[in-house]
């Protein structure tokens, strides 16, 4: 044992910040992007951001004409600032009221202000209270305002307060009433009173704890009680989801001709979500990156780069830069650092763009098929391929292609749409999955609902276009296009 010292030579990979801030911007979607440089600009004095003429016209604020002009725009700023600070703008504004229109004219022509609410003011039909709402009621307010005014008991107010906060979007309480007991300390008979008056609500069904409870709530509110159809409900549900009338029939003693027409009742006059109505649907707006547009016979790329901020690095900082001398060390550095920030911030949006533009262009190379024809021409991609073809690592890829879209002649489309795994078609080329799901969809959509596509027969069918696949993977496509099996898409005559 001893103590010596020895060097070493090895190579580390070392995560530099404008490396991590390059990488950072890479992956931010528009909206990040613009929130991100916003803040830049609120932090970082040296930076500026470019006026709409400016930036049409490029980034003058680079050369030394520009950086004049800064400077001589900062020194006429501060004169002005200084003569704010007399009384003479006072003076003046004290004589353009005098020298100005007639007040008292313009205010006999407005009236007194007495009689803005006759007649005589404004003989225009004003619209409602309730088509100025800003916010419709939602399920909840809606069910809380009924329960107001049908319940007196606190106790029951209580729990039904309870119970609503606790039904979700479809109409339906998720919690056990033993749940909330616990959780509220309340008697379990104000909650079981406070349910029973809850699922006479308007929506039909709302505050049922499963689809059975919610149907049977709305058959005896459509005065079905007793009939074929609640016994349906009741007793055979399973069996009406399968469309086993015959099995129902049977079971009940009718017809099956009477279970059908009982079926088509629960179908279209029963509503299995009753709160649907009333869920709030958010607009999800989508703003591409990337526009592909077509020009004679080939697809020309053009970034989108409208409503975000153009930046650069403020004149007047460099010219304090370029007389060091002028100014102390404390100051010198700290412009020194954010003059630093603002570089690397510009240069790492440049690296962005150019990098989103090659690989949008890779894109297009490859899917000019796609771009041509539709989803039928789909090519199978990876990001391999893409990495391979602009000479980029996989993940710098994936960094790319994460909440970018592409706006194409065929649609909007995530970036990460284009890249797909495919199957071979048995002539040696490759079909995306995605253009099986559509062959798939297409193939349902036009089959007789009578007899409905087996999921072997639909294997047997791509077959015969020379596109081997097998039936579970047939079951998982059909499943995730939502599309529920043969049993339950049949319909009789």
């Amino acid at each position: 044992m001893e103590a010596r010292l020895e060097l070493k030579l090895s190579q580390k990979l070392i995560m530099t910040p404008q490396l991590q801030q390059a990488i950072k911007l890479l992956q931010l979607s528009r909206l990040e992007l613009s929130q991100s440089i916003s803040q830049e600009l609120m932090e970082n004095p040296v930076l500026e951001e470019l006026p709409a003429d400016a930036a049409e016209e490029g980034a003058p604020g680079s050369d030394a004409e520009g950086a004049q002009e800064a400077a001589a725009s900062a020194e006429t700023l501060a004169e002005q600032q200084g003569e704010m600070g007399s009384e003479e703008p006072a003076a003046d504004f004290k004589s353009v009221l005098e020298s100005g229109p007639q007040w008292d004219e313009y205010l006999n022509e407005m009236g007194d202000g007495r009689d803005f609410g006759s007649a005589e003011a404004d003989d225009r039909e004003l619209p409602s209270y309730d088509q100025t709402l800003t916010r419709r009621a939602s399920l909840s307010d809606h069910l809380l305002w009924q329960l107001r005014l049908s319940a007196s008991d606190p106790g029951v107010v209580n729990a039904g307060e309870w119970i609503i906060g606790n039904i979700d979007d479809d109409g339906y309480l998720r919690s056990p009433l033993e749940e909330m007991e616990q959780q509220a300390s309340l008697p379990h008979k104000d909650l079981e009173r406070a349910l029973e008056l809850i699922q006479n609500f308007d929506p039909a069904g709302v505050g049922a704890r499963d689809l059975r409870e919610c149907l049977l709530i709305q058959t005896r509110q459509l005065d079905l009680g007793g009939t074929l159809v609640e016994k349906i409900i009741d007793q055979h549900l399973t069996d009406l989801e399968k469309r086993k009338y015959e099995a129902i029939a049977k079971a009940l003693s009718v017809t099956p001709q009477d279970v059908m027409e009982a079926a088509q009742i629960i179908i279209h006059e029963l509503d299995p979500k009753p709160g649907r109505p009333y869920a709030e649907s958010d607009t999800h707006y989508v703003v591409p990156d990337v526009y592909v547009v077509k020009v004679e016979e080939r697809y020309v790329i053009q970034l989108n780069e409208e409503g975000m901020p153009r930046v650069r690095v403020n004149p007047y900082y460099r010219k304090l830069l370029s007389h060091k001398d002028d100014i102390d060390k404390a100051a010198r550095e700290y412009i020194e650092e954010r003059l630093r920030s603002a570089q690397w911030l510009i240069k790492g949006m440049e690296q962005r763009n150019k990098t989103i533009y090659k690989v949008a262009e890779s894109i297009v190379k490859f899917q000019y098929d796609f771009l041509e024809h539709g989803i039928s021409h789909l090519r199978p991609m990876v990001l391999k391929d893409v990495a391979e073809d602009i000479s980029m690592h996989e993940s710098t890829i994936s960094r790319v292609t994460t909440n970018k879209h592409m706006h194409t002649p065929q649609g909007i489309f995530s970036m990460k749409f284009f890249f797909t795994t495919g199957f071979s078609d048995g002539a040696g080329s490759e079909i995306s999955s995605l253009t099986i799901k559509d062959a798939i969809q297409r193939m349902i959509k036009e089959e007789d609902p009578a007899t409905p596509l087996k999921d072997q027969q639909i294997v047997d069918a791509l077959k015969a276009r020379g596109i081997e696949i097998a039936r579970r993977t047939v079951a998982k496509y059909r499943e995730e296009l939502r599309i529920p099996p043969t049993s339950v898409r049949k319909r009789s005559g």
